[in-house]
């Protein structure tokens, strides 16, 4: 067993790579996403890179089921155990408006409807006391109310659990015995110990929600794997960047909510690091939306709360910020001017150029009226490209708008591009970040086609488009870190801090999270444990998180004086000033415990490719005489324009700009001004 293969599924396509751990071979596929049976999509995707799943060594999986199932408002129906009294937390959610100047703003539906809730007697206070004990025929009567009804999961947040989990936990235990297996039971404890009764009660719904579609995706994946010979244990990803295997997956579905765009971050973390660049931004465009997320000083930009669908989350996640706007992004005219998105041909039928009924022009139909795209050897010559389907959807088109189909073609790229980059500002610019002091690593299918003007809109001088970017995503689930995250309420004022106090439970932490790894087979040798520890100034309601030397720093006599520092920094790069002289409040601690995984270059070799044809390919209406060059062939620069080919993605060496190839085979690209 030498093949270490990651997979990740995505709306349009299933992308697979494969490393040979003994010759340092590197291969890569796509196959498209079969949404009736995704395990028919991934198995003939991995058909074209290995013969025996027998020779698997490692295997990882990134999976969109759960965020997919939240999208389409597609997931199981969960009654929602609340304490008495506290029924309504989760419909009030929060008074503060998303968006202040928006008159149609509504608060997002909630996935819960009220009737759906009941309430369940027994009162912890805000030290954990108990004040009431539970009332056991309350969690039973909602037992018989699941059978009856048909409910798939039950979602269990009552007050003050994060201090003191004894309710939940008997509460669990009873529905254990009424309901057994067949009905997913999650409690909030285990989901978010942390503050905030909505923000934890919304977590706790969101893992009810999606759980029972993730287990279910989970298990056949396993079951099929497992009937094909695979011999070692299935691993995801999750939102936090880290790996996991399935088994905690399915006890712990929300972590992998974003495992799939997710994986792409982890791949620009890798690529950041074998360019010599510890700052990038990496792009994700695919066939059905465009994610951006941040590499800052070869970190993952991680958070450790989110929203997704207007939905708060209490878990590290990795900041991703996703547009509707893939290569299968629909155009379409409103108040007689064109539109990009975010509605999506998808898979099915997909662009019209796919041959599989779709008639409206798509981004992915523009580049192919460009002359940008090879319909010969789109998605490494597995689907042969419908050209006259793109012009006729494209012709179509430009008619309502009066205007010449090459000319519309290029409009709807410019549209798509607009979009993009203000995707990009949204988690830069908007954040006090400047773009051009990045780089920018594109990926994904359509990414490389246009990264170059992308940059040009942001004035970021260089494009990085990595081997395989196509199945990048893939390749970042290979480069991840098997990783755990724990949380304990620490609440202090500064007058109140007890740093022995504080010490204790995080080697209580420490301990857990050792424990946790593992179980995943890290031995001691690769395991690394690091602490941070949630602050505010005194009065405020939100946090910084500030990192820790180690689990005893806070013993040290200096460590309130130098913690304080610290803060007061992060708040000044965070929103532009800082208050030393206010006293600090401690509120979460946090553990994270990583597994190292092996990290190796495959070897990159130029080989000799067919000699370069020439097409024709529009550039802001002019018609150039352009080669079309294989990759894998290239070993000296290219000057724009160029269209450079591979099996999973095609690149855009745009007029005025040039491209060379690294030792590690980044294509890059300095960005010109035509695009």
């Amino acid at each position: 067993m030498t093949s270490r293969v990651a997979m990740d599924v995505g709306g349009t396509f299933t992308d697979v790579v494969r490393y040979d751990e003994e010759t340092g071979e590197l291969v890569a596929a796509k196959a498209p996403t079969t949404p009736g049976d995704l395990a028919e999509g991934v198995f003939a995707a991995l058909d074209r890179v290995l013969d025996d799943a027998g020779e698997i060594s490692f295997f990882v999986h990134g999976t969109t089921q759960g965020l997919n199932a939240l999208l389409e408002r597609k997931g199981s129906r969960v009654l929602l155990l609340a304490s008495r009294g506290a029924r309504d937390v989760y419909h009030i959610a929060r008074g503060n408006r998303d968006r202040l100047f928006d008159l149609k703003y509504r608060k997002p539906e909630p996935l819960v409807p009220r009737s759906d809730v009941a309430e369940v007697g027994g009162r912890l206070d805000w030290r954990g006391t108990e004040t009431e004990q539970l009332d056991e025929a309350a969690v039973r009567a909602a037992a018989r109310r699941v059978r009856a009804e048909g409910f798939d999961a039950v979602a269990v947040c009552l007050l003050f659990s994060y201090l003191n989990p004894a309710h939940e936990l008997r509460t669990g235990q009873i529905l254990a015995e009424e309901l057994g297996e067949d009905v997913m039971i999650v409690l909030s404890h285990r989901v978010a110990r942390e503050w905030r009764e909505y923000e934890r009660t919304c977590s706790t719904v969101l893992e009810a929600y999606t759980g029972p579609v993730v287990r279910r995706h989970l298990a056949r994946i396993e079951d099929r794997f497992a009937e094909r010979g695979l011999r070692v244990p299935v691993h995801v990803m999750q939102s936090s960047g880290g790996l996991v295997n399935a088994s905690f997956a399915r006890e712990h579905p929300l972590q992998t909510l974003l495992s799939g765009p997710v994986g792409g971050t982890m791949g620009g973390v890798a690529a950041a690091r074998l360019l010599g660049r510890p700052n990038a931004i990496c792009i994700d465009m695919g066939g059905t939306s465009f994610d951006v997320s941040l590499v800052i000083d070869g970190k993952p930009d991680v958070a450790v709360e989110a929203k997704i669908e207007g939905f708060p989350i209490l878990l590290p996640i990795v900041n991703l910020h996703t547009i509707g706007a893939g290569g299968g992004s629909l155009a379409y005219t409103e108040a007689e001017a064109l539109r990009v998105g975010p509605e999506s041909a998808g898979a099915v039928p997909g662009p019209a150029c796919y041959g599989r009924g779709g008639t409206q022009a798509t981004v992915t139909d523009a580049n192919l009226v460009l002359g940008r795209v090879d319909p010969d050897g789109f998605a490494g010559g597995s689907l042969d490209l419908d050209t006259e389907a793109a012009h006729r959807a494209v012709a179509g088109l430009a008619g309502q708008l009066s205007m010449a189909p090459a000319e519309l073609a290029e409009g709807i790229c410019r549209v798509a591009n607009a979009k993009m980059a203000q995707a990009i500002r949204t988690l830069t610019v908007e954040h006090g970040i400047e773009p051009r002091e990045f780089a920018l690593i594109a990926f994904g299918g359509a990414g490389p086609m246009h990264a170059a003007a992308i940059a040009a809109e942001l004035d970021i001088g260089e494009v990085a488009v990595p081997r395989f970017p196509g199945a990048f995503s893939a390749w970042g689930m290979l480069e991840a870190d098997v990783r755990r995250d724990l949380t304990d309420p620490f609440f202090r004022t500064q007058d109140e801090f007890d740093g022995e106090a504080m010490s204790e439970a995080l080697d209580a932490l420490e301990i857990q999270v050792i424990g946790a790894l593992t179980e995943q087979g890290i031995p001691a040798s690769r395991r690394r444990v690091t602490h941070a520890v949630d602050m505010r100034y005194s009065g405020q309601d939100y946090t910084l998180t500030v990192d820790l030397l180690n689990a005893h720093e806070p013993e040290a006599p200096a460590f309130l004086s130098d913690i304080a520092k610290r803060f007061a920094e992060a708040h000044e790069r965070r929103y532009g000033h800082s208050s030393p002289e206010t006293p600090v409040e401690f509120v979460t601690l946090r553990t994270t415990g990583l597994g190292t995984m092996p990290k190796r270059s495959a070897r990159h070799t130029p080989r000799p490719g067919a000699d370069p044809v020439v097409r024709p390919v529009v550039f802001d209406g002019r018609t150039y005489q352009t080669p079309v060059l294989w990759r894998d062939s290239l070993d000296a620069e290219v000057p724009g324009p160029a269209i450079i080919v591979e099996d999973t993605a095609t690149t855009v060496v745009p007029p005025g700009s040039r491209c060379t190839v690294d030792a590690h085979g980044f294509l890059l690209i300095k960005a010109g001004d035509a695009a």
